[in-house]
């Protein structure tokens, strides 16, 4: 192994999230501690009428694991941004994919693998899935529905999920190929700030004309600026769902932590410029960015034509999407229109 990947491994082996939150974690995937007052539900008005989002919603909501309910109560519209992602990926699934040769989705950090569980159940063998986390109790959700058809659960940190791993567990095997999508949901920044070595590592599993897309809190130039949309999150929308004490114990345990480890768009997007063409903002709420990048522009296109507009109110936009990044900057599509059509 090079020095400089030993170097990665290391580094992540140390990180707070397997280290210093991992009893955080741990429990509140078991659903013994961050259980909220109130479980969170998607807010209808928000998509508009919209068959498609409403059917995908109504799957999510059944194959919901223990730590579901906490993570979806921490991070304002985060379910309607699931569920707006989905919708997208499995439209996007069900046109390439097919029963002799599914499209293949790897979800890096989503718990229980919820979303990756829908996407393979809605879409009838045109698509498998992978999910990953280190947390037993994850796996443990993952399964509690019954064993997916195909959905494949990896116990285990992202970086323990090799190109060798792959190819000799029957289990994995399947995904030798690589993926067509790949997702990082609010993992990187549980690990370090080194975002150019960590897509690095996880881009060896996508496809050259696959799209990687990133779910992260981000810093802001302006710090006061980034404090002001975090008294947002807590006290607009996290205090529906716990109570002053749980917010300030999530506070000091994890946040101040994970903060740590944060980047900004800017040096995010020069990470992103070693390794792709083209890049953007699909959603933004708060100090959150959803990103997604590409070096097929076809692609990128064709994924984000089959997005809804953002399912969240306006007080919490501050970044219009979709809009390029700097350095990676290409011709975007409009979404899709909402509407009472339901999947083509």
């Amino acid at each position: 192994m090079e020095p400089q990947m030993r170097d990665f491994f290391v580094e992540c082996d140390k990180a707070p999230r397997l280290n210093e939150m991992a009893d955080f974690f741990s429990t509140t995937a078991a659903g013994r501690s961050g259980v909220p007052i109130k479980v969170p539900s998607v807010d209808a008005r928000l998509l508009q009428g919209d068959m498609s989002l409403e059917s995908f919603t109504n799957v999510h909501r059944q194959l919901w694991g223990r730590f579901d309910p906490h993570y979806f109560s921490s991070i304002p519209y985060r379910l309607e941004e699931a569920v707006r992602l989905g919708d997208a990926f499995l439209r996007y699934g069900c046109a390439i994919g097919n029963e002799d040769s599914a499209a293949r989705f790897y979800v890096l950090g989503d718990a229980e693998g919820t979303l990756a569980r829908t996407l393979a159940q809605l879409g009838n063998g045109k698509i498998q899935t992978l999910s990953c986390s280190p947390n037993k109790e994850n796996e443990e959700s993952f399964f509690l529905h019954g064993r997916p058809a195909h959905a494949t659960f990896f116990l285990g940190p992202f970086h323990h999920l090799t190109r060798s791993r792959i190819a000799s567990r029957p289990s994995l095997r399947h995904f030798s190929d690589r993926f067509d999508i790949i997702l990082e949901d609010t993992t990187f920044q549980m690990y370090s700030p080194h975002r150019k070595e960590q897509i690095g590592f996880v881009k060896q599993h996508l496809k050259d004309d696959g799209i990687f897309l990133f779910l992260e809190k981000f810093k802001q130039i302006d710090s006061e600026e980034y404090f002001r949309r975090e008294l947002q999150k807590d006290y607009g929308y996290k205090n529906r769902f716990f109570n002053p004490s749980e917010i300030k114990r999530k506070n000091e345990l994890i946040l101040k932590q994970m903060n740590l480890n944060e980047t900004t768009l800017d040096d995010m997007s020069a990470a992103l410029a070693a390794y792709f063409k083209y890049g953007c903002v699909t959603w933004n709420c708060g100090n959150f960015y959803t990103l997604a990048a590409s070096n097929n522009a076809d692609n990128l296109r064709r994924l984000i034509s089959a997005m809804a507009p953002p399912c969240l109110p306006n007080e919490y936009v501050y970044m219009e999407a979709p809009a390029s990044l700097p350095g990676l900057a290409f011709e975007l599509p409009p979404f899709r229109r909402l509407g009472r059509q339901p999947y083509e």
